[in-house]
């Protein structure tokens, strides 16, 4: 179908991937080749609706487990991020990393029970915090995307996918980051995808990888959702209030009662419009802006609308969802089928560009469901309906909402106000038009209890709910009329000619020309849909190739012709058309189109049938996908089924389906003016439709106003309007009168409360009278219970009471009806004409009563009857009753019509007023009325349609006095009753075939049932036979069904019949009996009983609760019987017994007598049965009413085999297979005093896989291989030991290099080459690795094909998520073929001949665990410590030693041998434990392996065949027998002469053919381990054979608490050795590898450009710089520099070595760090983590904390090259920076082969968003091993020993020095360098002031001297 072929089988899987998305390929119409790798997978955003189909709707068990594998360009410096996921309101947190690029890999699991529409809302959340030790985290960027998307992907997983992150609320930032996940959801029953590391996944390209496709980046888009009003909201508050108001003379508002708001949410943002207080029909006109990333990985949009309450809780007043994958396309549908017809590429975009679009919606009103509308003060038990949880029985009201998108717009405000203009431009969408609705009620059966009388409503919106009073009075209910009993089981409602009708009219917008759309593809989609079903029953018959190519082309050609006249009403003159149906409509003709040119090449290339079912399939889904109208504001129509006031059921009927249209034929309702069969259901019902409340015929027809007339080609029979009213009398001392009506009126309506009077009727306008008033009783009491039928039962309940403890004496009404309404004696009762008794009255014993009859009871006023009833008398019972019943039959048709003429007066008595109403008179009558009615005809138009005029109420008496609200209160008491009067009737004659049914629920304790069936067609039914203890019944019976009697057009019932509904039923000899389920088949019509066609017996499914539970064969015929003879009429079918038909020949199915050969082998594992254990069983088989049995097993304990091995059973079986009958077997305990119980029973359903041909030569392996290799043993044991110098060889082994190991040849043979070493070079075998279990190899049979294994079970079916529970375990098989009718022919050879011993024998069996992948963590760490332990027969095996410490993907690597005896020892449990030191070991899950299959099966399971036969070496031979003692038991078994091998083993003759050395080992290399010739030789040709190879398997584990969800998977292999075969080879050392020692030497020699950071006193920039360095995973080790104190041009001189020693595993690449998680744990958690060193440049602070000044990350695996110098080393070197070389292929260069290197490399920070070079570091890193650290030691930083390279002391300026330690140094290199010119002239000038001052001082004194001159 699509290109996406190519890629083999893996179509089936994506299913829709390929429809929606053009599969794998690179880019449109281009095919790759399916596994090339690293190509981007383009699929656009799908539409999904595919998943929904496979999932029931009933909560499962489903896993969704998170994989955080990297993260990579996390925004921010030196950050420590973690990760939180969240699922479901579960959060998990990662560890916390350094650096921008942490690698986390930590899987989660959530295991969740929700309902699966639930759990595909929900979201994934994925949060990137940076870690803060003390305060709390914060939030860097996100993602979320639905459950629901992944589980539309392929496997329901996205595997290793980058998620581009973003910040939640900044939507300009961009990308912030990238994380690598894998994302799966397990459903039950499914096992998760392999996920596989890619070789080249080391230069992971994050743009191929995306989850979002290339092609579609992630934009920022804003929805903005405009809530314009709402309207018909429900009473949501209590009227107090309101009432108060009204006391004190206050105007009361009722309707207004509610306070709404509207709450939206999308992917976890909910946003509110305001509250409007009072209001019932709100406008908010308010934008809400939802911000999103698109394409969305979020699909609906929720909308709740809620009742704002003050005090209390809000409540929800409904939901509905906006579903954006139907308002938005990416147009990938179209280019995927454009693509494939070889369109051009550009044609394809083109075309794609013009179909695609952005979500919009409206402006249209969306209908909100929920919970009946009347609003009571209780709490509403429906409540959970207005959460959008289950189906929502009312209308609850509407929004008028509008969507659009903008991309990357930025909002303001999350919630604003819509602009006036915009508030007029959605006027026009909301202009009404009128709508009539008229609905014709046929019939009403399968009523299952009676009682009150029951009327129908019909409303669509508002209009019709007649509790509701905001609308005009319509015709909208039907009128109140009593079950009547069918004779057999059901009631139904007696309306024979007169149909209830039932008229409204509405107002909505006129949006036909989308609803024609919608029909006009359903009418397409059902064609097709009936063709294809027609097709693949045929398929099943198996038909001639001719016939079903004939029915192929039929279904392609129909579909052809329908889509080349597909036409859409065309959009253009719509004034209320919307964005959304532009587009839409664009979309459905592109489709239409692209299918169109499928269906045509498909009709011309396609050369298998079956082959094309899927497409067809596909086409359909695409078809109904396009039906789907988002845009649909017509509300549902809703039927309630009212009992009383009460409403007990509902029905919703979409608009669309009933809706007319004068488009064209197609464009109307598949239902539109014809007759349709609705089951009703119970509301919110919790055992989902196991009971119908009623099955309805009803013939609806919707249509605008304007287009009434066009009703009247559809409508069938006279429609009649009647006014009527009550006339009403007492009786009072024996007369009748009105003197005794007590609150009663002397005339007034139905209910007897409102007065009337004939002369205040008003016809409504455009009606006059017809003629005048007229007494017409009431048509069901003329229709008797027995009318239409042959057979009838009287019943009588005769009651008693006492006082309690005292004598019953009869009640005060000693007879009654079901109802405990009165009636007549038994004696009484006369016999009606044309009826005679068949029986005298009896007591009814088939009900819980005791032996006399009589039931018990208790009356708790004030009811004067029992509620419920008992069968056993106690003191305190005061009422009891017994039913008595007298059967009668129809002798002639005669009826007395007579007597139906004449109604008498018309009169109807009642004991009671109130009390149900009868038709003759009884002395215990008090009052009587009679129903006066008069015809109403439209005044202009004839025709049907006039009753869509019909508003409005007739005339009701309102005295002027009245107040208004009694007004109110009668209007709409008294509409015009309508009906449909049917003139004529036809008879009809029904025929049901039942014939069998198979697979039906266990209903007894005893595993089975004892099924019989209700057959209902309209108001008759009938009851098969009971078959006591079956659950595969065959009733092989015919009910006929006399004259039925239909009103209306025989064509009408033959275009749809009435469907016959069959209820199965377990009966139960004590209690009720129960439900089975229920199956509907339409009947074949025949209005020309004379046309030989008989029906042809089909399987309908029978549903329970839902689900599927069973078959049943049937088929049916109607035949129009009016005017045919007696003798036209098929024969009479032979009877069987009494009154039992058969299935008459013709139409039961053809048989052939066939052999059925059983192999009963043995039973297993038998639990106990009644506490005691089964000791002697035996077997009985059951097909087709034929039984055999084998003998009993001695002593089961010793061996559970049966003694004979084979049995015969001769049966008729049908020829075709579709008919054929299960086998059942029965195993039965053999138990002391005769018992014999039943303690375990198996259908096989599935004859074919066991039909063979008797005659063909037992070429294929259908005996054990073991079988005669045990058998050759038991004669004598041939061993061969050759000669040959085996020491030798182990010598040379030694010398070897040790280089392989067998994880080697594992890693070589998974495909992982780089970890596995030279193994494959030297020319090694490989071994076949299965994903699965080998039971699951398809070439393998699972490993069934000497005897398969039945689970037998025992019990009832309690509830469907339960299996039945299984209680032991059949081994055998069977052989079917067909004998010859003649009894001369020979019987043909016995299939069953060589048969193995059946004793015990000892085995040894050698169990090797490889690994186990992801685990279920069990500890609250996210992880799990596991072990393993083994169980076999009695031994247990428990390694808790040896457990994993905290992994998820243990690597075990350990062998198990024991020994055990099969087949008592058969089940090797091996179950996973998680270890716990103080509580108890929790199991993570186990898998179970049955020893005996591998040890029975012809595929030599037993061990498997390696690729080359060596003799020493790691692959050395291990089995007990060289391969050509096995070549010669093959060759013995399958019958053909041995294998010759010529003298030098060089050549080979076996089965004919000639083999020869020389061809297999051509390009092989001959390594020295390999073994002699003639056995290598023999070894080549045995894998040829179809054997089992030497393997390992892979088992998924599993635990009781989710039965069928993977727990994980473990890897391993088992050797099975029965010991009478001599020893076994030497076991593989599989001891898992341990990790190398290797230690990483960076030494630091030199920084520059170095950020400066400081500001020194003296204000010169300068940095004190260090450097430090860890590797990621290894934080603890740390290590620093020394620090170069008062950098001033940011170069730093260091010459340090750090040191890292680090565990590494060069196989795997990676480093193996343990360490303990926290202190208080007691082991150390093992991570594997890439090995990478991380160097940071920080300037050192004193007093302050260090500043960061940038950071480089190395990957040692693929370093970045060093430069030479400082000049040339810049940010470009890094990947992912601007300008940097695009790192989707840097080369791999490891440091591990390098070993060393040296040069510089550049440090980045972040400043303002973006990378600025932080400084440049000269550095020497070198890698050495472990014994190279001795040869060549070295220090750390520059202590002893220093060399290799010795490191000098840094030659660093003298200014480098720490001020505070060095004063001195401070005063020569800061002070006097800066301030030395300061200094001097300081000095000078304190010279010269110092000068001055003497001077100063000192003149005086001399001056004086001076002049005084003393001397």
């Amino acid at each position: 179908m699509s290109h996406v072929d190519a890629g083999g089988n893996e179509d089936e899987e994506r299913g829709e991937a390929d429809l929606e998305g053009g599969g794998q390929g690179g880019s449109p119409g281009v095919t790759t080749s399916p596994n090339q790798p690293g190509k981007p997978s383009h699929k656009p955003i799908r539409l999904s609706h595919k998943r929904h189909k496979a999932l029931a709707s009933k909560p499962q068990d489903f896993q969704i487990r998170v994989r955080v594998i990297e993260g990579r360009q996390l925004p921010g410096n030196n950050i420590k991020p973690v990760v939180k996921v969240n699922v479901c309101g579960q959060t998990h947190r990662t560890r916390i990393r350094r650096g921008n690029n942490p690698f986390f890999d930590e899987m989660f699991f959530y295991n969740v029970n929700m309902l699966p529409s639930e759990l595909f809302d929900e979201s994934i959340s994925l949060r990137v915090y940076d870690s803060f030790s003390l305060r709390a985290d914060s939030l860097m960027s996100e993602f979320k995307l639905d459950v629901g998307y992944i589980y539309d992907e392929p496997g329901h997983a996205i595997m290793r996918k980058w998620l581009l992150l973003s910040d939640p609320d900044d939507s300009s930032s961009g990308a912030r980051g990238y994380l690598k996940v894998s994302v799966i959801v397990v459903v039950t029953g499914d096992d998760p995808p392999n996920e596989r590391r890619e070789i080249s996944e080391e230069q992971d390209d994050i743009e191929s990888n995306l989850l979002v496709p290339a092609g579609v980046t992630m934009r920022w888009a804003t929805l903005s959702l405009k809530v314009y009003r709402a309207e018909d909201m429900p009473q949501m508050d209590d009227a107090f209030v309101q009432t108060v108001k009204q006391v004190f003379g206050g105007d009361g508002d009722r309707k207004n009662l509610v306070d709404p708001y509207l709450e939206v949410s999308f992917a976890g943002k909910k946003l509110c419009t305001k509250i409007i207080e009072k209001n019932a029909n709100p406008e908010w006109n308010q934008l809400i802006n939802l911000q999103v990333k698109f394409p969305s990985m979020c699909e609906r949009i929720k909308l709740t609308m809620y009742d704002w309450d003050r005090l209390t809780k809000d409540d929800a007043i409904g939901t509905t969802f906006l579903d954006l994958s139907k308002m938005s396309s990416s147009g990938g549908e179209i280019e995927d089928a454009q693509a494939e017809n070889g369109n051009t590429l550009s044609e394809v975009s083109s075309a794609a560009s013009e179909v695609g679009f952005l979500p919009a919606f409206g402006p249209c009103y969306v209908n909100l469901y929920g919970s009946p509308r009347e609003f009571t003060g209780l709490p509403d038990p429906y409540d959970e309906l207005n959460f959008g949880k289950g189906e929502g029985v009312a209308y609850r009201g509407r929004v008028l909402i509008e969507l659009s998108t903008q991309l990357d717009g930025k909002v303001d405000k999350n919630v604003d106000d819509i602009s006036s203009d915009d508030i007029l431009v959605a006027q026009k969408y909301q202009r009404r038009r009128k709508y009539s609705l008229c609905t014709v009620f046929h019939s009403a059966c399968m009523l299952q209890e009676p009682g009150e009388p029951i009327q129908f409503e019909v409303s669509i919106g508002n209009y019709g709910n007649k509790l509701d009073s905001t609308c005009k009075p319509l015709a909208s209910t039907t009128q109140y009329s009593f079950a009547v009993f069918d004779g057999n089981h059901y009631y139904y409602l007696p309306w024979a000619d007169t149909k209830p009708v039932v008229i409204l009219t509405s107002y909505w917008e006129d949006i036909s020309y989308r609803l024609d759309s919608v029909n006009i593809l359903l009418s397409i989609a059902e064609r097709l849909e009936s063709h294809l079903t027609s097709l693949k029953t045929a398929i099943l018959a198996k038909v001639t190739e001719t016939r079903l190519a004939e029915i192929w082309l039929k279904l392609v050609k129909n579909m052809i012709e329908d889509l080349n006249s597909f036409q859409l009403p065309a959009l253009g003159d719509r004034p209320n058309v919307t964005a959304l149906d532009l587009e839409i409509k664009k979309l459905r003709d592109a489709s239409v189109g692209s299918l169109r040119q499928m269906a045509s090449r498909i009709r011309e290339e396609a050369t298998d049938v079956k082959a094309t079912v899927g497409d067809i399939e596909d086409w359909l889904d695409r078809i109904k996908h396009l039906a789907e109208e988002p845009q649909n504001s017509m509300p549902d129509v809703i039927i309630w089924m009212l009992r009383g006031e009460k409403r007990v059921a509902f029905a919703r009927v979409p608009a669309n389906q009933i809706l007319y249209s004068n488009f064209s034929e197609q464009a109307c309702g598949k239902h539109c003016g014809k007759t349709q069969t609705i089951f009703m259901q119970y509301p919110m019902d919790k055992n989902k439709g196991l009971k119908i409340p009623v099955q309805l015929r009803v013939n609806m027809w919707l249509g605008l106003s304007a287009h009434e007339k066009k009703f009247n080609s559809f409508s069938e029979g006279n429609f009649s309007v009647y006014a009527e009213m009550y006339e009403n009398q007492a009786q009072v001392f024996g007369k009748w009168g009105t003197t005794g009506l007590v609150g009663r009126h002397k005339f007034s309506d139905v209910t007897g409360k409102v007065k009337l009077k004939q002369e205040r009727f008003l016809p409504p306008r455009g009606w006059e009278w017809e003629e005048d008033w007229f007494v017409d009783p009431e048509r069901c009491l003329l229709t008797e219970a027995d009318a239409g039928h042959t057979e009838f039962t009287d019943e009588v309940f005769h009651n008693e009471t006492r006082f309690p403890g005292g004598e019953w004496k009869p009640a005060a009404e000693p007879y009654t009806d079901v109802n405990g309404e009165k009636t007549q004696s038994p004696g009484d009762f006369e016999c009606p004409p044309g009826w005679t008794w068949e029986d005298d009255w009896s007591f009814d014993s088939n009900r819980a009563v005791d032996e006399k009859g009589w039931e018990y009871g208790v009356t708790i006023p004030p009811d004067d009857k029992p509620k419920s009833w008992g069968a056993a008398e106690k003191m305190y019972h005061v009422h009891r009753r017994k039913r008595l019943i007298r059967p009668r039959k129809k002798i002639s048709d005669k009826a007395v019509t007579a007597e139906r003429r004449d109604p008498g007066e018309g009169w109807e008595y009642s004991s009671l007023i109130g009390w149900k109403f009868h038709r003759k008179e009884r002395t215990s009558d008090t009052f009587r009325r009679r129903r006066w009615r008069r015809k109403m005809v439209p005044s202009d138009c004839i025709g049907a349609s006039a009753i869509f005029r019909l508003e409005g109420a007739l005339g009701v008496d309102v005295d002027e006095k009245a107040s208004k609200k009694d007004a109110a209160k009668l209007f709409g008491a008294n509409t015009p009753t309508v009906s449909c009067h049917f003139t004529r009737s036809y008879i009809y004659h029904l025929r049901v075939y039942v014939y069998q049914a198979r697979n039906l629920c266990a209903m007894d304790k005893d595993s089975f049932s004892d099924p019989y069936a209700h057959v209902s067609f309209l108001h008759l039914s009938k009851t098969t036979e009971v078959i006591r203890a079956t659950l595969n019944p065959t009733w092989d019976q015919t009910l006929i069904f006399e004259d039925i009697e239909i009103y209306g057009d025989p064509q009408t019932i033959a275009h749809s019949p009435p469907d016959v509904v069959l209820e199965l039923y377990d009966s139960d000899q004590v209690g009720k009996d129960e439900r089975m389920g229920r199956c509907t088949c339409p009947p074949v019509v025949k209005l020309n009983p004379r046309v030989a066609v008989s029906p042809k017996l089909l399987w309908f499914p029978v549903t329970k609760k839902g689900c599927s539970a069973g078959e049943i064969l049937l088929a049916a015929e109607l035949l129009l019987k009016d005017k045919v003879t007696e003798g036209d009429l098929p024969l009479v079918p032979p009877l069987r017994g009494e009154k039992l038909y058969m299935v008459p020949q013709g139409i039961r199915p053809i048989v052939q007598l066939t052999a059925i050969e059983v192999l009963t082998w043995g039973l297993r594992n038998m639990k106990t049965y009644q506490l005691a254990t089964v000791s002697s069983p035996s077997l009985i088989v059951e097909c087709g009413g034929e039984i055999v049995q084998t003998a009993v097993i001695k002593n089961f304990k010793k061996n559970p085999n049966f003694p004979g091995s084979v049995l015969l059973l001769k049966v008729l079986l049908p020829k075709e297979e579709m008919y054929s009958p299960p086998i059942v077997l029965k195993v039965i305990d053999h138990r002391p005093f005769g018992r014999k119980p039943v303690v375990g029973q198996c259908t096989i359903d599935c004859l074919e896989e066991f039909r063979c041909d008797p005659y063909r030569i037992n070429s294929d392996v259908c005996m054990s291989a073991r079988v005669a290799m045990i058998e050759a043993a038991h004669r004598d044991v041939v061993i061969d030991v050759e000669g040959g110098p085996i020491v030798t060889t182990e010598l040379q082994a030694e010398k070897e290099d040790e280089a392989v190991d067998w994880w080697s040849k594992f890693y070589a043979s998974v495909g992982e080459q780089e970890k596995c070493g030279p193994y494959l070079k030297k020319g090694y075998d490989t071994l076949q690795v299965y994903n699965n279990e080998l039971e699951k190899a398809a070439e393998f049979q699972g490993l069934t094909d000497f005897c398969s294994t039945f689970k037998l079970q025992r019990g009832k079916t309690e509830d469907e998520e339960d299996d039945p529970s299984v209680v032991g375990e059949f081994k055998g098989s069977f052989k079917i073929y067909p004998l010859s009718d003649d009894p001369g022919v020979p019987a043909p050879p016995r299939q069953f001949r060589e048969l193995p011993e059946s004793g015990p024998q000892e085995c040894l069996v050698r169990l090797y665990v490889v690994r186990g992948i992801d685990l279920q963590p069990k500890d609250t760490n996210g992880m799990c410590d596991p072990y393993i332990k083994i169980t076999l027969g009695r031994k247990t095996v428990d390694d808790r030693d040896n457990y994993k410490p905290n992994t998820l993907h243990p690597e075990f690597g350990r062998m198990f041998e024991l020994s055990c005896f099969l087949p008592q020892d058969k089940d090797l449990k091996i179950a996973v434990y998680d270890y716990d030191l103080l509580s108890r070991d929790e199991k993570v899950g186990e898998t179970v392996i049955d020893l005996e299959n591998r040890l029975l099966s012809g595929f030599r399971s037993c061990c498997g065949l390696p690729q080359t036969y060596c003799v020493s070496g790691i692959n050395q031979w291990r089995d007990q027998l060289k391969p050509s003692q096995i070549l010669q038991n093959v060759a013995r078994l399958r019958g053909i002469p041995s294998p010759r091998i010529e003298g030098d083993g060089s050549s080979l003759f076996f089965s004919g053919k000639q083999y020869n050395l020389q061809d297999f080992e051509r390009n092989t290399v001959i390594h020295p381990h390999l073994g002699p010739d003639r056995e290598r030789l023999a070894l080549h040709v045995l894998r040829d054979q179809g054997l089992v190879p030497e393997h390992v398997e892979t088992r998924t584990l599993y635990s009781s608490h989710q039965p069928n969800l993977s727990q994980g998977r473990i890897q391993m292999w088992l050797d099975i050795f029965p010991k009478n075969l001599g020893l076994p080879g030497p076991p593989c050392d599989i001891t898992p590898r341990k990790a190398k020692k290797y230690c990483l030497r960076a030494i630091v020699w030199n920084t520059t450009d170095v950020i400066l950071d400081e500001t020194s006193i003296t204000g010169e920039n300068m940095s004190d710089i260090y450097v430090k360095g860890w590797m990621p995973g290894m934080e603890e080790d740390k290590q620093k520099t020394d620090v170069h104190y008062r950098s001033l041009d940011g170069d730093g001189n260091f010459n340090w070595r750090f040191i890292f020693g680090f565990d590494y595993l060069p196989a795997e690449q990676l480093c193996v760090v343990s360490r303990k998680d926290h202190f208080w744990n007691l082991d150390k958690t093992e991570f594997r983590i890439p090995p990478k060193l991380t160097i940071q440049i920080w300037d050192n602070d004193k007093f302050s904390l260090d500043d960061y000044l940038g950071s480089v990350e190395l990957d040692l695996l693929n370093m970045i090259p060093p430069a030479k110098s400082p000049e040339k080393c810049n940010l470009k070197m890094l990947p992912g920076m601007e300008g940097s070389v695009s790192f989707k292929k840097p080369q791999p260069n490891s440091l591990f082969s390098q070993k060393s290197v040296r040069g510089w490399w550049p440090c980045a920070i972040e400043q303002d968003g973006k990378h600025v070079i932080g400084g440049k570091v000269e550095m020497t890193l070198e890698i050495v091993e472990a014994k190279e650290m001795e040869e060549r030691p070295a220090g750390k930083g520059r202590d002893e020993p220093n060399m290799n390279p010795r490191l000098e002391p840094p030659n660093r300026p003298d200014t480098s020095f720490f001020w505070f330690t060095n004063p001195c140094k401070t005063m020569k290199f800061i002070v006097w360098r800066r301030f030395r010119w300061i200094f001097i002239g300081v000095i000078v000038l304190l010279l010269v002031l110092l000068f001055l001052g003497i001077l100063l001082y000192s003149l005086p004194n001399y001056i004086s001297m001076k002049i005084v001159k003393p001397f």
